[in-house]
């Protein structure tokens, strides 16, 4: 059976730039969303932490703006797409879909449509209501209801309000999977692997949340698991802040990092400057940090896109939502490897 090495952080806090402490972990879609899709293609999910310690769920990563429902989700992705013709024009950030009430989209979509608006109609008029929202910085709800929606302000409110709940119920949810998973309940201490015992493994797989900046971007066990796989050519998959893990690879025999010109994606700077702990001032940023050491940085149109690269036996994600895009790339590459393996 095809065996990952499912590496998650066990750091509960980071130092920022300023020496005062800030509480951290993995986030939990990130985590659990790869790991679904892994076992679910029949492999064997190993967690393993850099010493045996649990995981540690980022409380940030339990907000319910990271956290929408899939319908919601690609609706709100539809109505952002109209905002201009250029994608590079849509600078769509995180207090715009986290402050602004546009995750309510969908549901006010199909309550235009309950008061005998046709599809095609129904998303016009979101569409339009939620482009001045962006524009002006101001509530989907109160721009409706300026240009004249048949909507009144307690119905907007009421979908802005069930929307939000059922964020918070869903991230619930999944923090609960995870917890429930016995490699979450014990997971197995890198340090504690032998090169013999790494080498056996057909993928690593590092999802983010700012925990792997802590614990994982100068660590020689990391070093060891990564040229392990790397002498292989065996797939080295990291997402978010997971691609930090990285940064611990040695030089090669050349002198340079071993993924010296390899194209790859982070968490990027942009991003970074919209969260909390960007915002409060990090000692460090991942985008930069991959950039210095020689990485050939790729990065999606826009902030918040989902995106992947492939670039020889690395696989790297930029965002929390390009969970499951990357966890797909992964699973393609190893199941074409099972294929070869069994011609």
């Amino acid at each position: 059976m095809t065996r990952i090495a499912y590496l998650v952080t066990s750091a509960r806090e980071m130092t920022l730039a300023d020496e005062s402490l800030h509480p951290t972990g993995y986030f939990t879609e990130e985590a659990l969303k790869p790991y679904e899709r892994f076992v679910a293609a029949g492999f064997d999910v190993v967690v393993i932490t850099p010493h045996g310690e649990l995981p540690h769920a980022d409380p940030y990563g339990l907000s319910w703006f990271f956290h929408y429902p899939d319908a919601d989700k690609d609706f709100l992705a539809s109505v952002v797409r109209t905002f201009a013709h250029d994608v590079d024009d849509i600078r769509f950030t995180l207090h715009h879909s986290s402050d602004l009430g546009l995750a309510a989209a969908r549901r006010v979509h199909a309550l235009l449509q309950g008061k005998g608006r046709s599809g095609t109609e129904a998303h016009a008029i979101v569409s339009a209501a939620a482009q001045q929202a962006w524009r002006q910085d101001r509530q989907l709800i109160d721009v409706l209801l300026e240009r004249g929606s048949e909507l009144t302000r307690a119905e907007l409110q009421a979908e802005v309000d069930a929307q939000r709940r059922d964020s918070e119920q869903l991230a619930a949810e999944r923090y609960e999977r995870l917890q429930a998973l016995p490699g979450f309940r014990a997971p197995v201490a890198l340090s504690s692997l032998s090169d013999a015992e790494l080498a056996e493994f057909d993928a690593v797989f590092a999802p983010g949340g700012h925990g792997p900046m802590v614990d994982m971007a100068d660590n020689p066990d990391v070093a060891r698991l990564l040229v392990a796989l790397h002498e292989q050519a065996r797939p080295i998959a990291s997402l978010c802040h997971g691609p930090a893990i990285l940064l611990s690879a040695r030089e090669r025999a050349d002198g340079q990092w071993l993924f010296d010109g390899y194209r790859m994606t982070c968490f990027t700077d942009e991003e970074e400057a919209q969260t909390v702990a960007g915002k409060l001032g990090m000692e460090w940023l991942l985008d930069t940090a991959l950039k210095n050491a020689g990485a050939v940085f790729d990065d999606a149109p826009a902030a918040w896109v989902s995106h992947v690269v492939v670039d020889r036996n690395l696989v790297t994600g930029q965002n929390p939502g390009s969970s499951e895009a990357t966890a797909d790339a992964v699973i393609r590459i190893l199941q074409r490897e099972r294929e070869a393996v069994a011609a």
